[in-house]
């Protein structure tokens, strides 16, 4: 069953005057002993640019590398001391000038590819990456979620008897919080919109390293850019060019994970392809939200994936493996929300439930609440409210015993819409067009025979 969006836009979620806090950046590395990095390391990044690009002008080694103009200096004039590289043209400024690979260099670089593909941003320390996270968990703590945002939320569609109190304890002490109810119920939609209340932003690495491997963090899909409210914020940042440019602005990551959770996704995955190691949806979500929705759809057993989490998330760091039988400790510093349609004492036992933070109950909802989620979709879809057409819809939940699940109204409302569209007519809300959505959606053989546009009209 499709989960339903029965929330308010977050753009009118109330904000706190300090949602415009951000992480404070590491500065611009001047040297390339302050990057924290290793001499062959920047070398063969530099290298691996150029014999793929040719001829490479100083300011495109410093967007594709991340790396500042005085830093790249210190390495190119060591690769043209050491002829792997040489000055291929010069312009009339310091920074106007072009590098290319020596006969030397090529070979050099051509080892590097075949070593290893990665060709991008410098990464930073995993001592670097540490102290980051570290450092925004604690700013995360002035930035709690407030009474007035969860209610903007919930928008009273879920807020039953101290349903806001649970959730915003969860929130607020970071504890694991466990969403269960029927398919439809709108528990994924819910913990989605959870996520949106994360104020902020956090500063995440391109990529961090670990002795000769690159564990690539950042991911546009899922880290993304700053909320128009703090847009400028993020700009006048980084043009000021006084920050270390290897980290990304984005907002807190809401990362969600369904029944193609494995094992293996939970480790780090050698990309071949790429020439580095893609760090798990876990790490990823640090400073943010993991949601682990259809909990026991999983490949792997609900205890065994719960058990896999809690424990470094307890400790607030996992351990990883590397080639070689390296383990490396890596941050686990995430708001932990799960969702499941199965009965939790089904899925866990009693030790382990009792180590979930806190657990809700999502299901049906009351009549008015019902009947203003269906409002707000007909707004939504841009369909004229008929109240008498309501009232049927009501009728027909109580003829049939369909408890009044949160992804109903927009479901129906989608296919009326449909069914509009392929008879190239309006969608208008009719009771007949809402039989004939309905009938599609339960598949309910009662209801009367009509044309299309009869439904419709």
């Amino acid at each position: 069953m499709t989960e339903v969006d029965y929330s308010m836009s977050t753009d009118s979620v109330p904000r706190p005057a300090d949602a415009n806090l951000m992480p404070p950046l590491p500065p611009q590395p001047k040297s390339l002993r302050e990057t924290g990095l290793e001499w062959p390391l920047v070398v063969e990044l530099i290298a691996k640019l150029m014999f793929v690009g040719g001829k490479t002008h100083l300011s495109v080694l410093t967007t594709r590398l991340r790396l500042s103009i005085n830093v790249l200096r210190e390495v190119l004039d060591f690769m043209v001391t050491e002829q792997m590289a040489e000055v291929a043209w010069r312009g009339e400024s310091d920074i106007d000038v072009q590098y290319q690979l020596t006969g030397a260099g090529k070979q050099r670089a051509s080892a590097f590819l075949e070593r290893c593909a990665y060709i991008g941003a410098a990464p930073v320390t995993l001592e670097a990456y540490r102290a980051m996270v570290a450092r925004q968990s604690w700013l995360a703590q002035e930035q709690r979620v407030g009474s007035d945002d969860l209610a903007a939320v919930l928008g009273g569609a879920h807020a039953g008897p101290g349903m806001l109190d649970v959730v915003g304890a969860a929130l607020h002490s970071g504890r694991s919080l466990l969403l269960y109810g029927p398919p439809g119920s709108g528990k994924s939609t819910l913990a989605l919109q959870l996520g949106q209340l994360l104020h902020g932003l956090v500063a995440v690495p391109y990529a961090i390293v670990v002795g000769h491997d690159i564990i690539q963090l950042y991911d546009p899909a899922q880290h993304l850019q700053p909320a128009p409210q703090h847009v400028s914020h993020a700009r006048q940042a980084l043009e000021r060019r006084s920050t270390d440019i290897r980290w990304v602005l984005c907002q807190r990551p809401v990362i969600h994970v369904g029944a193609e959770l494995d094992a293996g996704m939970l480790e780090l995955r050698h990309d071949a392809s790429g020439g580095c190691y893609q760090a798990p949806p876990h790490v990823r979500a640090n400073n943010g939200m993991l949601i682990v929705d259809d909990l026991g759809r999983q490949r792997l057993g609900a205890q065994e994936l719960l058990t896999r989490l809690m424990q470094p998330l307890a400790r607030g760091s996992d351990q990883l493996g590397l080639p070689g039988g390296v383990q490396i400790s890596v941050p686990f510093d995430n708001a932990l929300v799960l969702a499941t349609n199965v009965p939790p004492g089904e899925l866990f036992d009693a030790a382990l439930l009792r180590r979930i933070g806190y657990k809700v109950q999502v299901g049906p909802l009351a009549e008015n609440a019902y009947r203003a989620l269906f409002r707000q979709q007909c707004r939504l879809a841009g369909m004229a409210i008929d109240e008498l057409v309501l009232n049927h819809l009501l009728q027909l939940h109580g003829a049939q015993g369909r408890p009044l699940l949160a992804s109903y109204p927009q479901e129906l409302l989608a296919r009326m819409g449909d069914f509009a569209g392929f008879a190239g007519c309006e969608a208008r809300l009719t009771v007949a067009a809402l039989e004939q959505a309905w009938s599609s959606l339960f598949a309910s053989c009662d209801m009367p025979a009509a044309s299309l546009c009869e439904r419709i009209a």
